[in-house]
């Protein structure tokens, strides 16, 4: 039984973080009611001044030398001289965007680099400002934990029951680096909540018992969720057990990375883009990334504002080309609704697609950024997806038709603006109607910028039976690679063979075995092996021990697994059989392991992160 007197919910956001929380003493037992109030963030605003948010911007500044006066970062419980997180940081990454590290979330899901070393901020000479992604992850959550832990000196926040929110398209890697960082910052009593979950709690507390009177049996409920860094979209299915309603999350998306900082990019290009039609200024690498930042909090605060009609930027001149002095130009919105609806939210049919570019020899390092930026496209792709995928788990749904909500939940900080929210409801409908179904309703009532947070505490208190639960297990099935038996052909590689570790919807506290039959699986003791390692969303009949055949289309390879079978019965280089073991602990992070057949030694497979840009072998 937990004793801890509050329960925590913790949106690590790819912008903005928040903290929510619930004291226990507070649930009305009898009504069911879960009051849940927002953490106010304790952070640096203004060179020497620190005020409370009620989020905290994910981003660092690392400061260079004697470049502000002495105290200006310091927090009310640490005297700090050269990193600053949070506000502060982020007006400070416009002036010197070389040693301003944002989007950090980004980064610590991205598997063509190694997420534990310093390479952040992304293309910068700046070495003593250099981070690396899960390093920043730490910092936020150690910087959330002192706040806590400042206004709170008797209930400190590692001793409280805390859920840490991901993304609902996070596969194992990324959840497992997420809480590696959450341990180091200190934090303990963990359990992770996919994001659309969270704002779907988040629904339900805002809502009140009367939820269950704006839902049915039956109801299929589309979360779309365009957040700074990424786009993920889920469905929620309203069931019924023993007379009661039940709610089970039965598709997510793939991890697409395509939001809010995209966004920005666009409208950055488009701002240096009319500089150098009508003034011949071409802006150099500095002064873009200065614009890119300057957009962001030009497009937040317009759409914060629906008064304000442009939002002024200025960039320093630097070069030949610009002579002497600042560029100063705006960023109207009418720019803004242009392009975000036109380019990021066209009006598109069920059947369009997102457009898949012919593949390169060569690709820049980066971010991999999803090549079209129609969200509408890629919300179709989901749901086309969902036709056989997830049909099984819709109650009355005919095999074979296209997937459609009956209702839609938003979320992410780029829905503040109401045309993007009003277009994704209109396609959808428009969709409907084509099909013959009735219009989706909009769930409303959530705070789109703390709705996560305040999710995650409702969910930290049902978790102990003091509300609702949404069932869904892992969101993704895992394979791991290995070749087929074959001749050998000059120039052809063997085809590669998936065996399934983990099926779509495995519960937290389940462990699978995997062996025996036709399974053979040796290592050699002392020698290092390496599996490769794979994912699905879509491949929901897939069970533990199962066979597949790898294709581009449903599978994802992420970085590989590796082990070593050490104290064990034999003599250097002698052959073990071994199985394998899958097990989903029950704070949602995935174990998986090698077992000697003789004796049951244990081996633990872990992410070679070291090797995650290498080229698929």
């Amino acid at each position: 039984m937990d004793t801890s007197k509050y329960c925590i919910g913790i949106d690590l956001g790819t912008t903005n973080t928040a903290m929510s929380f619930v004291a226990r003493a507070d649930i009305d037992e009898r009504s069911g009611h879960v009051p849940v109030r927002e953490f106010a963030i304790a952070q640096v605003t203004a060179a020497g001044a620190v005020e409370d948010r009620s989020t905290l911007p994910s981003a660092l500044y690392v400061a260079a030398g004697s470049e502000l006066p002495p105290g200006s970062l310091h927090l009310p419980w640490r005297a700090e001289e050269k990193v600053v997180i949070g506000e502060f940081a982020r007006r400070q990454g416009i002036d010197v965007p070389t040693r301003f590290i944002h989007s950090g979330k980004s980064w610590l899901c991205h598997g063509g680099v190694n997420r534990e070393e310093a390479i952040l901020p992304w293309q910068s000479d700046e070495r003593d400002a250099k981070r690396s992604p899960a390093q920043v992850a730490e910092a936020v959550l150690l910087h959330l934990r002192e706040a806590w832990n400042h206004a709170h000196a008797d209930d400190a926040l590692e001793d409280q029951e805390i859920t840490l929110c991901v993304p609902a398209s996070f596969d194992a890697e990324a959840r497992n680096l997420t809480v590696a960082a959450a341990q180091r910052a200190g934090l303990k009593n963990l359990h992770l909540l996919e994001e659309p979950q969270a704002a779907f709690y988040s629904w339900i507390e805002s809502a009140g018992p009367e939820w269950r009177d704006r839902v049915k049996v039956g109801d299929v409920v589309l979360v779309v969720d365009v957040g700074g860094g990424t786009t993920d979209f889920s469905l929620i299915v309203v069931t019924e057990e023993d007379g009661a309603l039940q709610l089970r999350r039965v598709a997510v998306g793939e991890h697409i990375l395509l939001g809010g900082d995209n966004m920005d990019l666009a409208l950055a290009f488009t701002v240096a883009g009319s500089l150098e039609r009508e003034r011949g200024t071409k802006l150099d690498g500095f002064q873009m990334l200065s614009l890119t930042q300057q957009c962001r909090a030009g497009k937040e605060a317009l759409l914060a504002d629906s008064d304000a009609a442009s939002f002024p930027i200025a960039i320093l001149g630097r070069g030949s080309s610009v002579i002497g002095g600042t560029v100063r130009t705006e960023l109207t919105r009418e720019t803004i609704d242009k392009l975000l609806l036109s380019g990021f939210f066209p009006k598109c049919s069920l059947e369009d697609r997102p457009a898949r570019p012919k593949r390169s020899g060569f690709r820049e390092a980066g971010l991999p950024y999803a090549t079209d930026g129609a969200v509408t496209r890629h919300m179709a792709r989901f749901l086309g997806m969902q036709r056989e995928a997830a049909a099984d788990a819709i109650p009355g749904h005919a095999p074979g038709q296209p997937v459609l909500p009956t209702a839609i939940l938003f979320n992410g900080g780029v829905f503040h603006a109401g045309p993007l929210k009003d277009r994704v409801r209109e396609t959808v409908r428009d969709w409907c109607r084509t099909a013959g179904r009735d219009e989706p309703a909009v769930l409303e009532g959530t705070n789109l910028d703390l709705a996560v947070s305040r999710g995650a505490a409702y969910h930290a208190v049902a978790r102990s039976g003091g509300g609702v639960r949404i069932r869904g297990g892992s969101p993704r099935c895992y394979y791991v690679g290995f070749e087929a038996p074959m001749p050998a052909v000059p120039g052809m590689e063997p085809p590669v063979k998936l065996l399934c570790l983990v099926p779509y919807g495995m519960e937290e506290g389940t462990t699978c075995d995997i062996g025996g039959g036709d399974l053979d699986l040796c290592m050699w003791k002392g020698e290092p092996v390496e599996f490769r390692f794979f994912s699905s969303t879509t491949r929901r009949e897939d069970e533990p021990g199962g066979v597949c055949d790898l294709d581009d289309e449903h599978f994802e390879e992420h970085s590989p697994l590796e082990t070593t079978v050490g104290e064990s019965s034999g003599g250097e280089g002698d052959a073990v059989e071994v199985d394998l073991r899958s097990h989903l602990t029950e704070i949602g992070v995935l174990d998986l392991s090698v077992v000697e057949r003789a004796g049951d030694a244990t081996h633990r497979l872990e992410f070679n992160v070291r090797h995650a840009d290498s080229p698929v072998r």
